[in-house]
Protein backbone atom coordinates (compact mmCIF):
# COMPACT_ATOMS: atom_id res chain seq x y z
CA UNK A 1 0.00 0.00 0.00
CA UNK A 2 1.16 3.48 -0.49
CA UNK A 3 0.73 6.72 2.20
CA UNK A 4 -0.68 9.79 1.12
CA UNK A 5 -1.25 12.99 3.47
CA UNK A 6 -4.48 13.99 3.01
CA UNK A 7 -6.12 13.53 5.66
CA UNK A 8 -4.54 15.47 8.62
CA UNK A 9 -3.14 18.77 9.27
CA UNK A 10 0.20 19.42 11.67
CA UNK A 11 -0.17 21.37 14.95
CA UNK A 12 2.91 22.05 17.17
CA UNK A 13 1.79 19.99 19.39
CA UNK A 14 0.98 17.21 17.11
CA UNK A 15 -1.93 16.08 14.17
CA UNK A 16 -5.64 17.09 13.40
CA UNK A 17 -8.17 15.28 11.72
CA UNK A 18 -11.82 14.42 11.28
CA UNK A 19 -12.18 11.01 12.04
CA UNK A 20 -9.25 8.80 13.57
CA UNK A 21 -10.06 4.97 12.94
CA UNK A 22 -7.77 2.67 14.79
CA UNK A 23 -7.79 -0.90 13.50
CA UNK A 24 -7.04 -1.88 9.58
CA UNK A 25 -9.81 -4.98 9.64
CA UNK A 26 -13.05 -4.72 7.53
CA UNK A 27 -14.47 -2.59 10.36
CA UNK A 28 -11.71 -0.36 10.44
CA UNK A 29 -12.00 0.13 6.52
CA UNK A 30 -15.68 0.20 6.57
CA UNK A 31 -15.66 2.79 9.16
CA UNK A 32 -13.22 4.91 7.04
CA UNK A 33 -14.95 4.13 4.17
CA UNK A 34 -18.34 5.91 5.46
CA UNK A 35 -17.00 8.49 7.30
CA UNK A 36 -14.67 9.58 4.10
CA UNK A 37 -18.48 9.33 1.88
CA UNK A 38 -19.77 11.58 4.42
CA UNK A 39 -16.96 13.99 3.53
CA UNK A 40 -14.66 14.09 6.69
CA UNK A 41 -10.93 13.71 6.39
CA UNK A 42 -9.48 10.14 7.79
CA UNK A 43 -6.74 8.82 9.39
CA UNK A 44 -6.65 5.08 9.67
CA UNK A 45 -3.89 4.09 11.95
CA UNK A 46 -3.05 0.57 12.10
CA UNK A 47 -0.02 -1.97 13.60
CA UNK A 48 0.05 -3.85 10.05
CA UNK A 49 2.48 -3.81 7.95
CA UNK A 50 0.42 -6.42 5.50
CA UNK A 51 -2.72 -7.55 5.28
CA UNK A 52 -2.59 -11.13 7.12
CA UNK A 53 -1.51 -9.07 10.32
CA UNK A 54 -5.26 -8.34 10.37
CA UNK A 55 -7.84 -11.32 11.69
CA UNK A 56 -9.90 -10.34 8.58
CA UNK A 57 -7.55 -11.56 6.43
CA UNK A 58 -7.81 -14.70 8.56
CA UNK A 59 -11.59 -15.05 7.94
CA UNK A 60 -12.41 -18.59 6.28
CA UNK A 61 -16.06 -19.43 5.98
CA UNK A 62 -17.98 -16.52 4.59
CA UNK A 63 -19.78 -13.69 5.23
CA UNK A 64 -23.57 -14.09 6.06
CA UNK A 65 -26.53 -12.31 4.22
CA UNK A 66 -30.15 -13.05 5.18
CA UNK A 67 -31.03 -14.48 1.51
CA UNK A 68 -34.29 -12.10 1.70
CA UNK A 69 -35.55 -13.22 5.19
CA UNK A 70 -34.25 -11.34 7.80
CA UNK A 71 -36.49 -13.29 10.28
CA UNK A 72 -34.81 -16.82 9.66
CA UNK A 73 -31.19 -15.35 9.83
CA UNK A 74 -32.36 -13.66 13.02
CA UNK A 75 -33.77 -16.69 14.50
CA UNK A 76 -30.75 -19.05 14.03
CA UNK A 77 -28.27 -16.04 15.63
CA UNK A 78 -31.10 -15.66 18.48
CA UNK A 79 -30.47 -19.58 18.44
CA UNK A 80 -26.77 -20.08 18.47
CA UNK A 81 -26.26 -17.35 21.60
CA UNK A 82 -28.58 -19.88 23.72
CA UNK A 83 -30.90 -17.03 23.63
CA UNK A 84 -28.52 -14.06 24.69
CA UNK A 85 -28.53 -12.31 22.12
CA UNK A 86 -30.00 -8.69 22.08
CA UNK A 87 -32.82 -8.80 19.73
CA UNK A 88 -32.47 -5.07 18.77
CA UNK A 89 -29.01 -5.70 18.08
CA UNK A 90 -29.88 -9.11 15.74
CA UNK A 91 -32.83 -6.73 14.54
CA UNK A 92 -29.85 -3.61 13.19
CA UNK A 93 -27.46 -6.27 11.69
CA UNK A 94 -30.27 -8.52 9.86
CA UNK A 95 -32.15 -5.17 8.89
CA UNK A 96 -28.52 -3.47 7.19
CA UNK A 97 -27.19 -7.02 6.44
CA UNK A 98 -27.82 -7.31 2.36
CA UNK A 99 -27.50 -3.70 1.06
CA UNK A 100 -24.20 -3.34 3.29
CA UNK A 101 -23.10 -6.29 1.53
CA UNK A 102 -24.19 -5.29 -2.21
CA UNK A 103 -22.89 -1.73 -1.60
CA UNK A 104 -19.41 -2.31 -0.34
CA UNK A 105 -18.60 -6.11 -1.20
CA UNK A 106 -20.36 -6.61 -3.96
CA UNK A 107 -20.44 -3.15 -6.15
CA UNK A 108 -17.87 -1.01 -4.52
CA UNK A 109 -15.02 -3.42 -3.73
CA UNK A 110 -16.55 -6.31 -6.73
CA UNK A 111 -15.45 -9.30 -5.09
CA UNK A 112 -15.48 -12.27 -6.55
CA UNK A 113 -17.71 -14.49 -4.59
CA UNK A 114 -17.99 -17.96 -5.98
CA UNK A 115 -20.65 -18.83 -8.25
CA UNK A 116 -22.78 -22.09 -9.47
CA UNK A 117 -22.67 -23.09 -12.79
CA UNK A 118 -25.67 -20.98 -13.74
CA UNK A 119 -24.15 -18.02 -12.85
CA UNK A 120 -25.61 -17.11 -9.84
CA UNK A 121 -24.25 -16.80 -6.19
CA UNK A 122 -22.81 -19.95 -4.77
CA UNK A 123 -24.68 -20.06 -0.96
CA UNK A 124 -23.15 -22.16 1.57
CA UNK A 125 -24.52 -23.56 4.82
CA UNK A 126 -22.87 -23.47 8.33
CA UNK A 127 -22.98 -24.88 11.19
CA UNK A 128 -26.28 -23.64 13.35
CA UNK A 129 -27.09 -21.75 10.09
CA UNK A 130 -30.45 -23.17 8.92
CA UNK A 131 -30.45 -21.94 5.55
CA UNK A 132 -27.96 -22.25 2.83
CA UNK A 133 -27.01 -18.10 2.83
CA UNK A 134 -23.23 -17.33 3.20
CA UNK A 135 -21.37 -16.13 0.21
CA UNK A 136 -17.97 -17.25 0.28
CA UNK A 137 -14.62 -17.01 -2.12
CA UNK A 138 -13.24 -21.03 -1.32
CA UNK A 139 -12.65 -20.58 2.11
CA UNK A 140 -10.39 -17.90 2.31
CA UNK A 141 -13.44 -15.09 2.15
CA UNK A 142 -11.58 -13.31 4.20
CA UNK A 143 -8.16 -12.09 2.30
CA UNK A 144 -10.01 -11.47 -0.62
CA UNK A 145 -11.98 -8.90 1.10
CA UNK A 146 -9.84 -7.20 3.05
CA UNK A 147 -7.05 -6.88 0.85
CA UNK A 148 -9.05 -5.10 -2.22
CA UNK A 149 -10.94 -3.17 0.88
CA UNK A 150 -7.15 -1.81 2.06
CA UNK A 151 -6.51 -1.04 -1.47
CA UNK A 152 -9.31 0.73 -1.75
CA UNK A 153 -9.49 2.97 1.17
CA UNK A 154 -5.80 3.34 0.70
CA UNK A 155 -6.53 5.08 -2.75
CA UNK A 156 -9.21 7.21 -1.28
CA UNK A 157 -8.41 10.82 -1.53
CA UNK A 158 -9.62 11.66 1.99
CA UNK A 159 -8.26 8.60 3.60
CA UNK A 160 -4.69 8.19 4.26
CA UNK A 161 -3.61 4.90 5.69
CA UNK A 162 -0.63 4.52 7.96
CA UNK A 163 0.74 1.24 8.78
CA UNK A 164 3.27 -0.23 11.04
CA UNK A 165 1.76 2.67 14.14
CA UNK A 166 0.19 1.82 16.92
CA UNK A 167 -1.96 3.60 19.37
CA UNK A 168 -0.91 3.76 22.46
CA UNK A 169 -3.25 5.79 25.09
CA UNK A 170 -6.79 7.60 24.14
CA UNK A 171 -6.48 11.02 24.93
CA UNK A 172 -9.60 11.86 27.39
CA UNK A 173 -10.72 14.90 29.13
CA UNK A 174 -14.33 15.11 31.31
CA UNK A 175 -15.75 11.83 29.51
CA UNK A 176 -14.63 13.12 26.10
CA UNK A 177 -12.22 11.36 23.70
CA UNK A 178 -10.21 13.77 21.77
CA UNK A 179 -7.98 11.12 19.73
CA UNK A 180 -4.59 9.17 20.83
CA UNK A 181 -1.03 9.02 21.60
CA UNK A 182 1.01 7.02 18.80
CA UNK A 183 3.89 5.48 18.96
CA UNK A 184 5.61 7.35 16.23
CA UNK A 185 7.85 9.22 18.93
CA UNK A 186 9.75 8.01 21.31
CA UNK A 187 7.52 10.03 23.86
CA UNK A 188 4.49 9.32 22.34
CA UNK A 189 2.89 11.41 19.01
CA UNK A 190 -0.46 13.06 20.11
CA UNK A 191 -3.16 13.23 17.02
CA UNK A 192 -6.49 14.73 17.92
CA UNK A 193 -9.75 14.14 16.03
CA UNK A 194 -13.32 14.99 15.89
CA UNK A 195 -13.91 11.58 16.56
CA UNK A 196 -12.35 8.24 17.26
CA UNK A 197 -13.28 4.86 15.69
CA UNK A 198 -11.62 1.65 17.43
CA UNK A 199 -11.50 -1.10 15.38
CA UNK A 200 -8.48 -3.30 16.56
CA UNK A 201 -9.57 -7.00 16.42
CA UNK A 202 -9.47 -9.87 18.67
CA UNK A 203 -7.75 -11.37 21.78
CA UNK A 204 -6.17 -14.15 20.50
CA UNK A 205 -2.70 -13.59 21.51
CA UNK A 206 -3.76 -13.93 25.09
CA UNK A 207 -4.00 -18.08 24.43
CA UNK A 208 -1.52 -20.28 23.52
CA UNK A 209 -3.72 -21.61 20.39
CA UNK A 210 -5.42 -19.52 18.79
CA UNK A 211 -6.92 -18.78 15.29
CA UNK A 212 -5.79 -15.00 15.30
CA UNK A 213 -2.41 -12.97 14.49
CA UNK A 214 0.26 -12.42 16.96
CA UNK A 215 -0.88 -8.37 17.02
CA UNK A 216 -4.51 -9.60 18.45
CA UNK A 217 -3.65 -8.27 21.88
CA UNK A 218 -7.09 -6.33 22.87
CA UNK A 219 -5.60 -2.77 22.42
CA UNK A 220 -8.79 -1.20 22.09
CA UNK A 221 -10.26 -2.63 24.60
CA UNK A 222 -7.84 -2.11 27.08
CA UNK A 223 -7.06 1.51 25.67
CA UNK A 224 -11.04 2.14 26.82
CA UNK A 225 -11.29 0.47 29.89
CA UNK A 226 -8.26 2.21 30.95
CA UNK A 227 -10.48 5.91 29.63
CA UNK A 228 -13.25 4.68 31.71
CA UNK A 229 -15.63 3.14 28.92
CA UNK A 230 -17.90 0.06 30.00
CA UNK A 231 -17.35 -3.50 28.82
CA UNK A 232 -19.52 -6.14 28.96
CA UNK A 233 -19.66 -9.80 28.25
CA UNK A 234 -16.30 -10.25 28.52
CA UNK A 235 -16.43 -13.94 29.54
CA UNK A 236 -17.50 -14.89 26.35
CA UNK A 237 -14.51 -16.14 24.90
CA UNK A 238 -15.72 -18.62 21.56
CA UNK A 239 -13.34 -21.65 20.86
CA UNK A 240 -13.80 -22.97 17.39
CA UNK A 241 -13.96 -26.63 17.47
CA UNK A 242 -11.86 -27.41 14.53
CA UNK A 243 -8.82 -26.22 13.94
CA UNK A 244 -5.27 -28.43 13.22
CA UNK A 245 -4.62 -30.19 16.31
CA UNK A 246 -0.95 -29.85 15.55
CA UNK A 247 2.15 -27.05 16.26
CA UNK A 248 1.11 -23.96 13.92
CA UNK A 249 -3.11 -24.13 14.24
CA UNK A 250 -4.80 -23.15 11.67
CA UNK A 251 -8.69 -22.89 11.12
CA UNK A 252 -10.44 -25.58 9.10
CA UNK A 253 -13.69 -23.90 8.18
CA UNK A 254 -17.20 -24.62 9.35
CA UNK A 255 -18.18 -24.65 5.45
CA UNK A 256 -16.47 -28.29 5.40
CA UNK A 257 -19.15 -29.08 8.06
CA UNK A 258 -22.15 -27.57 6.21
CA UNK A 259 -21.13 -29.54 2.79
CA UNK A 260 -20.88 -33.02 4.33
CA UNK A 261 -17.30 -32.79 6.30
CA UNK A 262 -18.00 -35.44 9.66
CA UNK A 263 -16.12 -35.60 12.95
CA UNK A 264 -14.86 -38.64 13.73
CA UNK A 265 -13.60 -39.84 17.56
CA UNK A 266 -10.02 -42.05 17.64
CA UNK A 267 -12.06 -45.19 17.44
CA UNK A 268 -13.28 -43.72 14.18
CA UNK A 269 -16.99 -43.11 15.29
CA UNK A 270 -19.67 -40.31 14.61
CA UNK A 271 -20.20 -38.78 17.72
CA UNK A 272 -21.90 -35.68 17.32
CA UNK A 273 -25.36 -37.03 17.19
CA UNK A 274 -24.73 -37.85 21.41
CA UNK A 275 -24.55 -34.50 22.51
CA UNK A 276 -26.68 -32.28 20.22
CA UNK A 277 -29.92 -33.02 17.65
CA UNK A 278 -27.85 -30.96 15.20
CA UNK A 279 -25.14 -33.42 15.11
CA UNK A 280 -22.27 -32.01 13.45
CA UNK A 281 -23.75 -28.45 12.55
CA UNK A 282 -24.66 -27.83 16.64
CA UNK A 283 -23.65 -24.23 17.74
CA UNK A 284 -19.68 -24.05 18.45
CA UNK A 285 -19.64 -23.94 21.88
CA UNK A 286 -21.55 -27.39 21.93
CA UNK A 287 -19.09 -28.60 19.52
CA UNK A 288 -15.71 -27.27 20.83
CA UNK A 289 -16.70 -29.14 24.39
CA UNK A 290 -17.57 -32.36 22.84
CA UNK A 291 -14.30 -32.53 20.32
CA UNK A 292 -12.31 -31.80 23.75
CA UNK A 293 -13.90 -34.72 25.68
CA UNK A 294 -13.71 -37.54 22.50
CA UNK A 295 -10.37 -36.33 22.42
CA UNK A 296 -9.80 -37.24 26.30
CA UNK A 297 -11.77 -40.43 25.80
CA UNK A 298 -10.41 -41.82 23.03
CA UNK A 299 -7.43 -39.96 22.04
CA UNK A 300 -7.92 -38.00 18.91
CA UNK A 301 -11.23 -36.43 16.65
CA UNK A 302 -10.46 -35.84 13.06
CA UNK A 303 -12.38 -34.33 10.33
CA UNK A 304 -12.86 -36.65 7.62
CA UNK A 305 -13.46 -34.54 4.37
CA UNK A 306 -13.88 -37.70 2.19
CA UNK A 307 -17.57 -37.02 1.39
CA UNK A 308 -16.18 -33.49 -0.17
CA UNK A 309 -14.20 -33.07 -3.83
CA UNK A 310 -11.67 -31.52 -0.81
CA UNK A 311 -8.65 -30.51 -3.19
CA UNK A 312 -11.05 -29.03 -5.84
CA UNK A 313 -13.19 -26.68 -3.81
CA UNK A 314 -10.99 -25.89 -0.99
CA UNK A 315 -7.42 -25.29 -2.53
CA UNK A 316 -6.22 -23.35 0.43
CA UNK A 317 -6.94 -25.17 3.36
CA UNK A 318 -6.00 -28.44 1.23
CA UNK A 319 -2.33 -26.64 0.67
CA UNK A 320 -2.05 -25.97 4.48
CA UNK A 321 -3.20 -29.56 5.28
CA UNK A 322 -0.05 -30.78 2.68
CA UNK A 323 2.49 -28.19 4.36
CA UNK A 324 2.18 -29.91 7.50
CA UNK A 325 2.30 -33.11 5.93
CA UNK A 326 -1.21 -34.35 6.21
CA UNK A 327 -2.39 -36.93 4.00
CA UNK A 328 -5.57 -38.90 3.58
CA UNK A 329 -8.87 -37.62 4.07
CA UNK A 330 -8.67 -37.64 8.04
CA UNK A 331 -7.03 -33.97 9.18
CA UNK A 332 -6.48 -33.94 13.14
CA UNK A 333 -8.79 -31.19 15.08
CA UNK A 334 -9.02 -29.80 18.32
CA UNK A 335 -10.27 -26.47 19.64
CA UNK A 336 -8.82 -23.24 19.53
CA UNK A 337 -9.44 -19.34 20.74
CA UNK A 338 -11.41 -17.85 17.76
CA UNK A 339 -13.60 -14.93 18.49
CA UNK A 340 -14.52 -12.49 21.76
CA UNK A 341 -18.30 -11.93 21.87
CA UNK A 342 -18.15 -9.35 23.99
CA UNK A 343 -16.01 -6.76 24.30
CA UNK A 344 -16.81 -2.37 24.88
CA UNK A 345 -20.15 -2.08 24.81
CA UNK A 346 -21.58 -0.07 21.84
CA UNK A 347 -24.80 1.04 20.72
CA UNK A 348 -26.36 0.55 17.40
CA UNK A 349 -24.13 3.12 16.32
CA UNK A 350 -20.94 2.27 17.66
CA UNK A 351 -21.09 4.63 20.47
CA UNK A 352 -19.46 3.78 23.53
CA UNK A 353 -20.36 4.97 26.85
CA UNK A 354 -17.50 7.68 26.45
CA UNK A 355 -18.30 11.26 24.42
CA UNK A 356 -16.80 10.88 20.64
CA UNK A 357 -15.52 7.38 20.94
CA UNK A 358 -16.68 4.62 18.86
CA UNK A 359 -16.15 1.27 18.19
CA UNK A 360 -17.03 -1.70 15.96
CA UNK A 361 -15.76 -4.99 14.58
CA UNK A 362 -14.63 -7.52 17.43
CA UNK A 363 -13.25 -5.26 20.40
CA UNK A 364 -16.92 -4.26 20.13
CA UNK A 365 -19.77 -5.50 22.35
CA UNK A 366 -22.75 -5.04 20.00
CA UNK A 367 -25.13 -7.17 21.64
CA UNK A 368 -25.40 -9.75 18.83
CA UNK A 369 -23.21 -12.62 19.38
CA UNK A 370 -24.68 -12.88 23.34
CA UNK A 371 -22.56 -16.39 25.00
CA UNK A 372 -21.71 -17.52 21.46
CA UNK A 373 -21.29 -16.52 18.15
CA UNK A 374 -23.35 -18.00 15.29
CA UNK A 375 -20.99 -18.39 12.18
CA UNK A 376 -20.25 -15.87 9.21
CA UNK A 377 -21.38 -13.24 11.64
CA UNK A 378 -18.46 -11.76 12.39
CA UNK A 379 -17.39 -9.96 9.06
CA UNK A 380 -21.10 -8.70 8.48
CA UNK A 381 -21.09 -7.34 12.04
CA UNK A 382 -17.96 -5.10 11.66
CA UNK A 383 -19.14 -4.64 8.09
CA UNK A 384 -22.35 -2.89 9.33
CA UNK A 385 -20.98 -1.51 12.55
CA UNK A 386 -18.40 -0.08 10.66
CA UNK A 387 -20.51 1.65 8.18
CA UNK A 388 -23.14 2.87 10.70
CA UNK A 389 -19.79 4.40 13.17
CA UNK A 390 -18.43 5.85 10.42
CA UNK A 391 -21.41 7.88 9.35
CA UNK A 392 -22.05 8.81 12.87
CA UNK A 393 -18.81 9.80 14.03
CA UNK A 394 -18.63 12.80 11.04
CA UNK A 395 -19.44 16.38 11.90
CA UNK A 396 -17.55 16.97 14.75
CA UNK A 397 -14.46 19.80 15.54
CA UNK A 398 -11.58 18.15 16.63
CA UNK A 399 -10.28 19.49 20.14
CA UNK A 400 -6.53 19.71 20.98
CA UNK A 401 -5.77 19.40 24.69
CA UNK A 402 -3.13 17.93 26.84
CA UNK A 403 -2.11 14.53 25.85
CA UNK A 404 -0.75 12.03 28.05
CA UNK A 405 3.00 12.06 28.70
CA UNK A 406 4.75 9.00 27.92
CA UNK A 407 7.83 8.27 29.80
CA UNK A 408 10.82 6.65 28.62
CA UNK A 409 13.97 7.24 31.01
CA UNK A 410 14.90 4.09 32.20
CA UNK A 411 17.15 1.34 30.37
CA UNK A 412 15.90 -0.61 27.95
CA UNK A 413 14.05 -3.96 29.24
CA UNK A 414 15.63 -7.20 28.51
CA UNK A 415 15.02 -8.64 24.90
CA UNK A 416 12.99 -11.34 26.10
CA UNK A 417 11.16 -9.52 29.02
CA UNK A 418 7.71 -9.18 27.37
CA UNK A 419 7.97 -12.13 26.11
CA UNK A 420 8.45 -14.37 28.99
CA UNK A 421 5.67 -12.34 30.80
CA UNK A 422 3.14 -12.88 28.09
CA UNK A 423 4.27 -16.52 27.84
CA UNK A 424 2.72 -16.82 31.62
CA UNK A 425 0.17 -14.97 30.94
CA UNK A 426 -0.87 -17.46 28.12
CA UNK A 427 -0.45 -20.56 30.08
CA UNK A 428 -2.87 -19.00 33.05
CA UNK A 429 -5.40 -18.34 30.69
CA UNK A 430 -5.36 -21.70 28.63
CA UNK A 431 -5.11 -23.39 32.24
CA UNK A 432 -7.98 -22.16 33.75
CA UNK A 433 -9.91 -19.56 31.44
CA UNK A 434 -10.27 -21.81 28.36
CA UNK A 435 -12.91 -24.42 27.33
CA UNK A 436 -14.32 -25.26 30.44
CA UNK A 437 -14.09 -23.31 33.96
CA UNK A 438 -13.79 -24.33 37.44
CA UNK A 439 -14.61 -21.36 40.12
CA UNK A 440 -11.71 -22.22 42.01
CA UNK A 441 -9.58 -21.77 38.99
CA UNK A 442 -10.85 -18.38 37.48
CA UNK A 443 -9.97 -16.87 41.16
CA UNK A 444 -6.64 -18.40 40.88
CA UNK A 445 -6.33 -17.22 37.50
CA UNK A 446 -8.14 -13.45 38.55
CA UNK A 447 -4.83 -13.54 41.68
CA UNK A 448 -2.08 -14.47 39.34
CA UNK A 449 -3.43 -12.01 36.60
CA UNK A 450 -3.52 -9.16 39.11
CA UNK A 451 0.21 -9.50 39.80
CA UNK A 452 1.20 -9.74 36.42
CA UNK A 453 -0.84 -6.40 36.02
CA UNK A 454 1.12 -4.66 38.68
CA UNK A 455 4.59 -6.43 37.40
CA UNK A 456 3.58 -4.79 34.11
CA UNK A 457 1.97 -1.35 35.17
CA UNK A 458 5.72 -0.45 36.95
CA UNK A 459 7.35 -0.62 33.74
CA UNK A 460 4.94 0.82 31.73
CA UNK A 461 5.64 4.08 33.80
CA UNK A 462 8.94 4.39 32.59
CA UNK A 463 9.40 2.75 29.80
CA UNK A 464 7.53 3.08 26.65
CA UNK A 465 7.97 0.22 24.06
CA UNK A 466 5.20 -1.52 21.81
CA UNK A 467 5.71 -4.60 23.28
CA UNK A 468 5.43 -3.48 26.73
CA UNK A 469 2.14 -1.69 25.87
CA UNK A 470 0.98 -4.88 24.06
CA UNK A 471 1.71 -6.44 27.03
CA UNK A 472 0.01 -4.45 29.07
CA UNK A 473 -3.25 -4.24 27.26
CA UNK A 474 -3.17 -7.90 26.97
CA UNK A 475 -2.65 -7.95 30.87
CA UNK A 476 -5.50 -5.61 31.29
CA UNK A 477 -8.00 -7.63 29.02
CA UNK A 478 -6.57 -11.12 30.45
CA UNK A 479 -7.85 -9.27 34.34
CA UNK A 480 -11.03 -8.21 32.31
CA UNK A 481 -12.15 -11.78 31.10
CA UNK A 482 -11.65 -13.16 34.31
CA UNK A 483 -13.28 -10.49 36.67
CA UNK A 484 -16.42 -11.07 34.21
CA UNK A 485 -15.83 -14.95 34.93
CA UNK A 486 -16.12 -14.95 38.07
CA UNK A 487 -19.10 -12.59 38.24
CA UNK A 488 -20.88 -15.34 35.92
CA UNK A 489 -21.65 -18.65 37.94
CA UNK A 490 -24.08 -19.76 35.31
CA UNK A 491 -22.60 -21.99 32.66
CA UNK A 492 -23.68 -20.64 29.13
CA UNK A 493 -22.97 -20.52 25.90
CA UNK A 494 -19.25 -20.94 25.55
CA UNK A 495 -18.79 -19.83 29.21
CA UNK A 496 -19.17 -23.50 30.77
CA UNK A 497 -18.62 -23.05 34.84
CA UNK A 498 -17.71 -26.90 35.24
CA UNK A 499 -20.47 -28.44 37.65
CA UNK A 500 -22.98 -25.25 37.19
CA UNK A 501 -26.32 -26.12 36.70
CA UNK A 502 -26.97 -26.13 33.20
CA UNK A 503 -30.43 -26.02 31.40
CA UNK A 504 -29.94 -28.90 27.96
CA UNK A 505 -29.49 -26.79 24.66
CA UNK A 506 -32.50 -26.83 22.53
Amino acid sequence: MTETDTSTATTTDGEVTDVLVVGSGIAGCAAALSAAREGAEVLLLTKATKPDDASTDWAQGGISTTRGDPDSLKSDIIDASDGTADPDAVETLVANADDAVEDVLVDTLEVAFDESEDGEFDYTREAAHSEYRILHVDAATGSHILRPFLNYVDAHEHIEVRQDTAALELITAEGRVHGVVSDEQLEGHPIYAGATVLATGGIGALYGRSTNPDGATGDGIAMAALAGADVEDMEYVQFHPTAYAGDDPFLLSEALRGEGAVLRNGDGERFMTEYHPQGDLAPRDVVARAVETEREETGEVVLDVSPLKFEAEYPAIAEKCRDRGIEGDEIPVAPCEHFLCGGIAVDDRGRTSLDRLYAAGECARTGVHGANRLASTSLLEGLVWGLRAGEDAVGFDPEPVEAPELRNRDPDLPDRFAAEKFTRLTRTMDEYLGLERDPEEIARAGSVLRRLKGEVDAYVRTRTTRSLYELRNASVVALLIARAASENTESIGCHYVVDAERPPRA
